[in-house]
């Protein structure tokens, strides 16, 4: 509002005839800014292009200023009542204008448009009664019931209320009684029927019902305002029902306001006139019964369902024969389901299929809720219901989906049922009919989704190793795949699955028939690879080691399936299989490129393969120093891996190498032992031989290594080369220095030694004496040394000196020097025992003389006669039989034989002293008697004789 147009009043006392004159020139002057709005509107009509919203928030200004400018003329009055038809009429135009366009007005234009005619409804209420016009109040209430639809469809409620309560008021002040136009009666209930519905849309329930129940009054007997007032009961019932809310007061409301349009429809009726009023309130009846029907359903009151249905079909709420609506069978069937009565209720569903008025999506649904409510055991009945409708109706391909879809929702539970539900729809999807609904092009979106539905069935049943089932139904499938070249992919997919079938149910042949068929349409790695698995299960094992071979050359061929082979090889029982997978894999790791296994992994379940069966140790050794080599080469980290996991790794390797070389030696294969046994030093120098624990492991392999080579040379009878004598002596060294640095640690006499060690440390000896002895420089004098470092350890025990000494004592390189120390050594420490093995005293005694026998001749007999005084000062004092009686008997006759020479020549003084050791000896011996009697005259002879001799 400018403010030149605010006038303001005369504060001096104005005149009665000058403030009339202003007054109405002030009137004048508005209705004149009205028009000129007015004019601008009606000139958008014809040639309609927009509608300028300052048209109507000029024309609500002006009308403002002048509602506050009362009273008015009745000249002023009908002026106002002309330009607000002019207004509602320009509306008018403008609106058909709208509706011819070709594309819909903007909100903003709608909204404007709205707002014009409630100007206009405006100026004809300011306008109130004009002399001339007949019912004013009624016209000026039907502009407000006409702008307050409008407001209502745009969603405006509160706009729409206004207009409807302006209204309202107007037609209050009116005599009810007193009117009888139709026209006017019918303004009167569509303001009430308005008002609810913009009541209902802000949420006011209580209000809505209330003014549907003030509409009663205003029904004036027409059938009309009958059917108008039931069916917006219906209306509120149905949207109570459409909330989704199925508590027990939402059904009790909808079920009332159904009730209440049921009777109102009766009421109705009565009043009708044509038979045209009389079938339109009869099907309205039958609507609301049949609604009442489903409220009843949803408070499982299957009882009273099955009477609406009865009282429906008995003609008594329809037309004509009864009512025959599609949802009659729908709603009788899930009452009698809910009865439990499956009989009945599966005879509504078969009755549905002669009776073509019924909708598709309506059997559908009831096809649905019969199986949801019988299960498994209505799956033969749905099928049979389906067929039955493919013969007499044009059946959608969705509409079989649905059914196919709903039959199989839960065959994933698995069980007989799920079968039975399988086999149902396997019959049913396999039906010429059915598949030719999916044939067109515009059944593509369908055919992919029941393709889908059924391969997921069968993938189901798959993985709960139903193999025969998942066969079939992926073989339906297939019915759902064009034969065309972009499907060619999804048909080899499902020829390849279908291989996978009968490979699980065994039967080869098929399987070899479909993945055959599955490459002529994409040759790929898949392929081969079940056919791969195909021979593995002929256990035809050389076709499947071609295969692995074939599967190279595949375009798509992956290292991954190397290691998938020799996985199914091993679960086969097929090892050969399994090693020839693995050993093709291990030639990808040379050259660089990355792969989704370590080498080290690939290597150690070859190994373990090659372990199991006995005859591969040859290979087992190959792969063995593969290990070894790949690990020197690429570094420890990189090859085992770091840590932990490295180290696990590394010590596997030399464990196997260890078991893999005792398991040889045990079976005299030592050329392999030897091997195995220096790959274990290999492996435990890769890892941290800081450790004690793995410090006298390789110190072990060393030693017991070189034990094979002489055990080996023993066996195959050939001598050692010169190259693998000093192969063992430098084995040998590397295991002295371990030894001596254990030594100094533990000095080689606490607890773990003591266990341990004396073993191998007179393992070690004895070797370093076989091996040195061999050695042309110094040989016998590193033999002498080894030995007497061993003697002076705490590891030395006597009966390893007593060994060592006869193996020095005889042989072709036997060292006399080192077997008289070895000897005398052991025959110290067993004297030394508190008791004494006395078999193995009395070896030592003799190899002992045998030695100073052999070795010193007769020419030194001090130190033969040194043994044979020791020999008897040790049988002095011990019980009958300690000493072994024939190493005794042994002692006593070769002292005594000992006096034969000196006896010849005529030697009276050594004849006499070992005939006197002779006779001391055999005092000793028990069982001797006789021949010490005889040797005791022959001594006194002898002594006689020389005397006699002496004497002349």
């Amino acid at each position: 509002m400018k403010i030149t147009e605010i006038y303001s009043p005369d504060l001096r006392k104005p005149n009665h005839d000058n403030q009339f004159i202003q007054s109405n020139n002030l009137h004048q002057h508005l209705l004149s800014q009205i028009e000129s709005l007015i004019i601008q509107t009606e000139n958008l009509s014809p040639n309609y292009h927009s509608l300028p919203e300052t048209i109507s928030s000029d024309l609500r200004q002006t009308l403002t200023h002048l509602t506050q400018l009362p009273p008015f003329p009745n000249s002023l009055k009908l002026h106002i009542w002309k330009l607000a038809y002019r207004l509602w009429n320009a509306c008018i135009d403008i609106s058909n204008a709208v509706s011819m366009l070709p594309s819909s007005p903007s909100p903003s234009f709608v909204e404007n448009h709205a707002r014009l005619r409630h100007i206009a409804a405006d100026m004809i209420s300011l306008a109130g009664d004009v002399t001339s016009v007949t019912s004013p109040a009624v016209k000026s209430a039907s502009f407000y019931l006409k702008t307050g639809l409008i407001w209502h469809d745009l969603r405006k409620f509160d706009l729409a209320s206004s207009c409807f309560e302006r209204a309202t008021d107007i037609v209050s002040k009116l005599d009810i009684a007193a009117i009888s136009d139709p026209g006017e009666r019918k303004l009167l209930l569509d303001l009430n029927l308005a008002r609810s519905r913009t009541a209902w849309e802000i949420s006011d329930r209580n209000l809505a019902i209330i003014l549907l129940t003030r509409a009663k009054t205003l029904l004036f007997g027409s059938s009309d305002h009958y059917k108008q007032l039931a069916n917006q009961y219906l209306i509120f019932g149905k949207s109570v029902l459409s909330k989704n809310n199925d508590t027990d007061n939402s059904l009790k409301e909808a079920l009332k306001l159904m009730s209440e349009a049921l009777d109102l429809s009766e009421k109705g009726s009565s009043a009708a006139r044509t038979r045209e009023q009389i079938m339109e309130l009869k099907e309205l009846r039958s609507k609301s019964l049949r609604f009442i029907s489903a409220v009843h359903l949803q408070k499982g009151e299957y009882e009273s369902v099955i009477k609406c249905v009865k009282v429906l079909r008995e003609g008594k709420g329809g037309g004509d024969g009864g009512d025959h609506h599609g949802s009659l069978p729908v709603l009788a069937m899930k009452a009698w389901l809910g009865l439990g009565r499956y009989g009945e209720a599966e005879k509504e569903l078969r009755d549905m299929v002669v009776n073509k008025g019924i909708p598709e999506s309506v059997w559908v649904s009831a096809v649905e809720a019969y199986f949801d409510a019988a299960g498994t055991a209505g799956a033969e009945t749905v099928k049979g219901v389906f067929l039955g409708l493919l013969g007499r109706c044009q059946v959608s391909a969705r509409a079989a989906f649905r059914v196919a879809n709903r039959v199989l929702g839960c065959v994933g539970s698995g069980g007989e049922g799920s079968s039975l539900r399988t086999k149902v729809v396997a019959d049913l999807v396999s039906d010429e009919r059915v598949v030719a609904l999916f044939a067109s092009e515009a059944t593509a979106k369908e055919r992919a989704a029941m393709h889908a539905v059924l391969w997921n069935c069968a993938s189901e049943h798959f993985r709960s190793k139903d193999y025969e089932t998942s066969a079939v139904m992926f073989e339906k499938s297939l019915l759902y795949i064009s034969h065309d070249i972009e499907n060619r992919i999804f048909r080899a997919k499902g020829f390849r699955v279908l291989c996978l079938c009968y490979l699980g149910l065994s039967q080869l042949d098929r399987a070899q028939e479909y993945i055959n068929e599955a490459e002529k349409l994409e040759p790929n790695i898949a392929c081969a690879f079940l056919k791969f698995k195909i021979y593995l299960q002929n256990t035809d094992h050389n076709g499947a080691i071609n295969q692995v071979q074939a599967m190279k050359t595949c375009f798509d061929f992956n290292p991954d399936f190397l290691s998938l082979s020799a996985h199914e090889a091993v679960a086969c029982h097929a090892l050969p299989v399994a090693i020839s997978s693995l050993s093709n894999l291990l030639s990808f790791y040379t050259l660089g490129r990355p792969m989704p296994t370590t080498e080290v992994v690939v290597l150690r379940t070859l190994i373990t393969i090659l372990i199991q069966d006995p005859g591969n140790e040859v290979e087992v050794l190959k792969f063995m120093k593969r290990v070894h080599d790949r690990a020197s080469e690429l570094g420890t980290e990189c090859f085992f891996g770091k840590e932990e996991t490295g180290r696990r790794e590394k010590n596997w390797f030399a464990v196997t190498s260890w078991n893999a070389g005792t398991k040889c030696g045990k079976e005299k294969k030592y050329e392999l032992c030897s091997e195995f046994l220096r790959l274990v030093s290999g492996f435990y120098g890769l890892v941290d031989c800081q450790e004690e624990e793995n410090s006298i492991m390789v110190c072990k392999s060393l030693i017991l290594s070189v034990s094979a080579m002489v055990a080996s040379e023993n066996q195959k009878k050939t001598a050692l080369t010169d190259s693998e004598v000093k192969q063992a002596v430098e084995l040998l060294d590397r295991a002295g220095k371990i030894l001596a640095s254990i030594s100094a640690g533990t000095q080689l006499g606490g607890d773990k030694i003591t266990t341990v060690e004396p073993d191998l440390f007179f393992v070690y000896t004895f070797n370093a004496y076989d091996i040195y002895g061999r050695l042309d420089n110094f040989g016998p004098q590193q033999q002498l040394h080894f030995v007497k470092s061993f003697a002076s350890s705490k590891a030395c025990d006597p009966k390893y000196l007593l060994q060592i000494g006869l193996s020095a004592s005889q042989g072709p390189r036997s060292n006399p020097e080192v077997a008289s120390f070895a000897l005398n050594e052991c025959l110290s420490a067993l004297l030394s025992s508190p008791s004494p093995d006395y078999p193995d005293v009395a070896l030592v005694v003799r190899r002992l003389i045998a030695l100073a026998s052999i070795h010193k001749g007769d020419s030194d007999d001090n130190a033969v006669d040194n043994l044979y005084k020791q020999a008897y000062r040790i049988m002095v004092g011990l019980k009958e039989g300690e000493y072994p009686t024939e190493e005794g008997k042994w002692l006593a006759m070769t002292a005594w034989n000992r006096a034969a020479v000196p006896v010849r020549l005529g030697q009276v003084d050594a004849a006499q002293r070992w005939m006197d050791a002779g006779l001391e000896l055999a005092r000793e011996v028990s069982g001797m008697e006789t021949y010490r009697a005889c040797m005791e005259d022959f001594a006194t002879a002898f002594n006689k004789k020389s005397h006699s001799h002496s004497n002349g």
